[in-house]
């Protein structure tokens, strides 16, 4: 096999264990805040996991946050309008990186092992799989400094939590702690610290190796689903299934099934 030659970034890090790609925001000294360019930086390596062989994507934090949100720090001395500007880099970079997430045609685990706050929580929240540390929390912070939320979070937490839920952490702004979240069914799982990045990449590796051309099916599907009608949904279910009755896995595990043995999927 050709030798694989991971990208390399300044504000975040790529990894690739076996099929499960490892992204790293990279900034502890900052509590991995995110300015435009650590986006900017997560697209491109969105877009190169199908050249590197990745069959799932795993998303952390290094040192002791997931992410702090926006980095407000980054924006510099203001020049005209501040709301323009806020607008273009929403619109340009953070939304695109969130839309190309969404898009991912591989599974998705988050592994939120501290704060994930702002831009933060709506990156941990679009995984497929949220787990997070006992100690993380996670903090709609935008009412605090005057602002909205984005990065999808209106969108995500009123379909996630229900509205009541939704408008608690947006309009009050107050922390929640990893097991009310999971209580809440905001995300998959709450573990100990301790266990965390072993439970998020045993998950990673489960998904990875199954058929990932249906899982990826299966995301565009559930998200479709959030906005079509059931009529719709299920002429959409009729295209994703004709197209994974034809992969090579979908034959894989129905030869299985008749040999009583576990699959071997291959993600095609």
């Amino acid at each position: 096999m050709p030798e694989i030659t991971l990208p390399l970034f300044e504000m975040i890090r790529l990894d690739l264990r076996g099929g499960v790609a490892v992204l790293t925001l990279n900034r502890p000294q900052r509590l991995n805040a995110a300015p435009p360019q650590m986006f900017a930086e997560i697209s491109d390596a969105l877009r190169a996991l199908p050249g590197l062989g990745a069959r799932a994507l795993l998303i952390t934090g290094e040192g002791r946050a997931f992410c702090s949100g926006a980095d407000l720090q980054s924006r510099g001395p203001a020049s005209g309008s501040r709301g323009a500007s806020t607008h273009q880099v929403l619109t340009e970079v953070y939304s695109p990186g969130m839309l190309a997430l969404s898009q991912l045609g591989i599974p998705v685990v988050a592994a939120v092992n501290g704060v994930a706050a702002g831009i933060g929580a709506s990156l941990a929240l679009a995984a497929d799989f949220t787990l997070a540390a006992r100690s993380a929390y996670f903090l709609e912070a935008f009412v605090n400094i005057g602002l909205v939320p984005d990065g999808g979070a209106t969108w995500m937490l009123a379909r996630q939590v229900g509205k009541a839920r939704a408008t608690e952490m947006m309009m009050l702004g107050e922390r929640i702690p990893a097991e009310r979240a999971e209580q809440w069914g905001l995300i998959y799982r709450a573990v100990d610290d301790a266990e965390l990045m072993a439970q998020a990449l045993a998950l990673a590796e489960r998904l990875a190796n199954g058929p990932t051309l249906a899982l990826g099916m299966m995301r565009r599907g559930l998200a479709l689903a959030l906005s079509q009608s059931y009529e719709d949904a299920m002429a959409s279910e009729a295209v994703h299934q004709a197209r994974a009755a034809d992969s090579a896995d979908a034959t894989e595990g129905g030869r299985a099934f008749l040999e009583r043995r576990k699959p071997v999927f291959r993600g095609a």
